[in-house]
């Protein structure tokens, strides 16, 4: 008989994130009164949805060995263009979304250019642009929101379906769509294959280059989506857009199992890594600790990631040498 071993949690992937999100799940339902209210279980339920979208973003481009520090400043970029043609030029809101979204898949276009046309390391260019985009962020508004967003706008980020979040229902759709592009398509398959071994996948007859250039598309458009949800969600469009996402972005990822290295992305483990991290937020709150130390626990938190995700790694590596 096969004897079990910790370390088979952490190379279980989604097994050993499922459990992690009960334990943490019944630990909070015990020591809070508030957890478990209607309420609460509404707000983790749309703020999940917008973190599991933010976590995506970033994933995609993990996937393929790469990484976007300016998942945020495109995130707020999108938010702004989508307010300010609402507020102030009042057109539909398909209109602005449509556009938000071409700005989100315009900054992916130019991470991808000059990451693969110049071979420059992905975390310096987009640790350059995050600073560009949000310095256009910044300077188009001087500061200021724009807060003229009809009702009909919020509809997606406010409303709830028979007591459950729109927004968690549009993300279960997406992450559908997720499973089978990844599953079934020719692009979703050679994503992981370039993470997973890049020269392997370019003497098999992939381009490496738009792959590469592809998961930066993805992930800009997946940012300004993010942007257009939290418009949805909070009603208003604030230049602050996005300031915190790199490393809720990063940690999502990461605690749902997408690998540091790539090669790996799944959509219910970014799922779960949304769960776990909305509910570890969501729990220093109702457990009214010192908010404070939340920088400080959620860079903690990114450690034990990264260490699980190296475990994960160096244990599957020995099994298959075994």
């Amino acid at each position: 008989m096969k004897k079990f071993h910790l370390r088979d949690i952490f190379a279980s992937g989604n097994f050993g994130l499922f459990v992690a999100a009960l334990v943490l799940f019944a630990v909070l339902s015990i020591f809070s009164d508030s957890f478990l209210t209607s309420y609460n279980m509404y707000t983790i339920g749309r703020t999940l949805s917008l973190y599991a979208f933010i976590g995506l973003s970033q994933a995609l481009v993990l996937v393929v060995g790469d990484m976007n520090l300016s998942v945020g400043a495109i995130g707020g970029l999108a938010t702004i263009t989508a307010g300010y043609l609402i507020d102030i030029h009042h057109m539909p809101g398909w209109i602005a979304v449509a556009v938000a979204l071409l700005v989100g898949i315009a900054c992916g276009v130019f991470n991808g250019l000059i990451i693969t046309k110049f071979g420059i390391n992905s975390f310096i260019v987009t640790l350059a642009t995050s600073f560009i985009f949000t310095g256009i962020n910044y300077g188009f508004t001087q500061g200021f929101s724009f807060v003229n967003i009809p009702e009909s706008f919020t509809l997606l980020g406010k409303g709830q379906i028979f007591g459950i979040p729109s927004l968690f229902i549009f993300l279960i759709f997406c992450l559908i769509i997720l499973f089978l592009f990844f599953r079934f398509s020719i692009a979703g398959r050679r994503l992981l294959a370039v993470g997973e071994n890049s020269e392997a996948a370019k003497f098999s007859g992939v381009n490496v280059d738009k792959i590469k250039l592809l998961s930066h598309i993805l992930s800009g458009f997946i940012a300004g989506l993010a942007g257009v949800l939290y418009i949805s969600r909070m009603g208003t469009s604030s230049p602050v857009t996005g300031q915190d996402w790199l490393i809720i972005s990063f940690a999502v990822a990461i605690i749902g199992g997408t690998g540091l290295s790539g090669g790996s992305l799944t959509a219910f483990g970014l799922l779960i890594g949304a769960i776990i991290m909305v509910m570890i937020k969501n729990g220093l709150v109702v457990l009214q600790t010192n908010v404070y130390w939340e920088q400080s626990f959620l860079g903690l938190l990114i450690l034990v990631a990264v260490g699980i995700d190296r475990i994960r790694t160096v244990y599957n590596q020995k099994k298959l040498l075994s």
